[in-house]
């Protein structure tokens, strides 16, 4: 089981911190730890609560969502970009992003249509809070993803957009999976392990986690992160899940500890 210490004393200390949610596998994390992983790069994780004040993060780093990096007394880093380039620099070997410029302008492309604003992860948040604020559910559910939803600035032409959004990435995903393996590549870019293998591995989670051996979570979060949409369901092609396995398996860690 992880081992965290408070914020305020993540706060104090040198070397490499990063402020995550105890118990959730939450795919921003969940791919800031894969690259650590990957790269053999020892960390204190520290504790955040989801959806709590995290007053002491808030000061630190004035804003208050998992997952922060934090190197030394450098100004900490929230997002997803800026935590893999610190990465990158910590540990140049093995090298995720790639140096030949279409290929690292492709791998940026494509990882910023699933991890940033208006991406893959945020359009599927954007369904779960859709799903969970419908009149007549339990009035604790839908204040929790009310909360959530303008955290994250939800709207109801999000929500209504947002299976589409999803569907779209996923199929340009698969395609270009498609396009790897007929050269012969099982990864998305060229013919080794990127961050955007990485990426796509753990926010994979949001459509088909994987089973409880593998990657332990709270049935609620389990249950929340299994999609029902039809839209989306209809581009779940089984090579995108494929992909996901050969990474885990071969690259990240198994069973995932949050």
């Amino acid at each position: 089981m992880a081992q965290y210490v408070e914020v305020e004393r993540a706060r104090n200390m040198s070397g490499l911190r990063l402020v995550l949610t105890p118990g959730v596998p939450g795919p921003w994390s969940e791919s800031a730890k894969g690259i650590l992983h990957v790269k053999k790069l020892s960390y204190v994780k520290a504790r955040q609560e989801i959806l709590g004040a995290n007053v002491a993060l808030v000061q630190w780093t004035g804003q208050a969502t998992a997952p922060v990096a934090a190197w030394n007394d450098e100004p900490p880093r929230s997002t997803w970009i800026e935590q893999l380039y610190l990465f990158e620099r910590l540990a140049p070997e093995p090298r995720l992003i790639p140096r030949e410029f279409d290929e690292r302008v492709l791998m940026f492309g494509l990882a910023n249509e699933i991890c940033g604003e208006n991406g893959f992860g945020w359009s599927k948040r954007n369904i779960m809070v859709r799903e969970h604020t419908r009149p007549g559910m339990d009035p604790g559910v839908v204040e929790f993803f009310a909360k959530l939803g303008r955290k994250y600035g939800y709207t109801p032409e999000a929500g209504k957009t947002a299976p589409a959004r999803c569907a779209e990435i996923m199929t340009r995903l698969a395609s270009r999976l498609q396009e790897q393996r007929k050269k012969g590549s099982k990864f998305f870019i060229g013919n080794g392990l990127t961050a955007l293998d990485i990426y796509w591995a753990c926010f994979a989670a949001l459509i088909k986690p994987m089973p409880e051996e593998q990657c332990p979570m709270p049935p609620d979060f389990r249950a929340l992160y299994t999609n029902t949409d039809p839209v989306v369901a209809a581009a779940a092609a089984p090579i995108l899940f494929e992909h996901r396995d050969f990474i885990y398996r071969n690259n990240l860690e198994l069973p995932v500890d949050c």
